[in-house]
């Protein structure tokens, strides 16, 4: 298994581009497709990028394949739709357009646009970003950590569970067998939080390329 952090470092091949704020994945097949990358520069842009670019991960850093004039020519994650809406035209603003002139001094209504901002998500798919709040079905136990991915198939496998207390804080990895459902924004288990408690911690493993002698070969690391 690997991990695929988000509020992670993100690399292209030429630099560093900016920070990983969403997983996109689809919760029938347990498929990642996409990370979401937002930028460092303005004006902070987040970027789709498909999965099969992720070269290397750390818990805090990801490298990808593409270079970084590769990776803005990829669709953005958020993009905005003007709806339009009639108001009076003594309730216009410079965002709205200028009002008709009225017989008899009869107000009229102007046209003027409500800007929406939407997540470019695959339809079918879900977003998903570290500190998410998981609840158990007896109430709330933690966030989201990371998720551990088959590094064959790109299936999550598993959920790291973060688990604060005043002194300590804890991780517990959570088969993803046991996630009920992912419900605006928040992940909900079918465990109760005994049964959470009594899971173990599990060494994650990181995504690494090293080299022999042979040359470079993909391999997994424990920590």
């Amino acid at each position: 298994m690997i991990d695929l952090p988000t509020q992670a470092e993100v690399h292209c091949s030429d630099g560093i581009f900016g920070r990983s704020t969403y997983i996109i994945g689809n919760p029938i097949n347990r498929r990642i497709t996409h990370l979401v990358v937002q930028s460092i520069l303005p004006p902070f842009l987040e970027y789709l990028v498909p999965v099969d670019q992720v070269e290397e991960t750390t818990n805090d850093r990801i490298k990808l394949k593409c270079t970084r004039d590769n990776l803005i020519r990829m669709e953005t994650f958020v993009y905005e739709e003007y709806i339009p809406a009639d108001f009076p035209n003594y309730l216009s603003s410079p965002y709205v357009l200028p009002a008709r002139s009225g017989a008899n001094g009869v107000r009229q209504e102007v046209l003027t646009f409500t800007t929406v901002t939407h997540q470019n998500i695959p339809e079918g798919e879900l977003a998903l970003r570290r500190g998410a709040r998981v609840e158990a079905n007896d109430g709330y136990v933690g966030q989201v950590d990371e998720l551990l991915i088959n590094s064959n198939s790109m299936q999550v496998t598993h959920l790291v569970l973060l688990e604060r207390h005043i002194l300590q804080k804890r991780e517990i990895t959570i088969p993803v067998s046991q996630i009920d459902r992912i419900d605006q924004g928040t992940l909900y288990l079918k465990l109760d939080r005994q049964s959470i408690e009594a899971l173990p911690t599990t060494p994650i493993q990181r995504w690494t390329r090293s080299v022999s002698k042979g040359g470079a070969y993909a391999g997994l690391e424990t920590d």
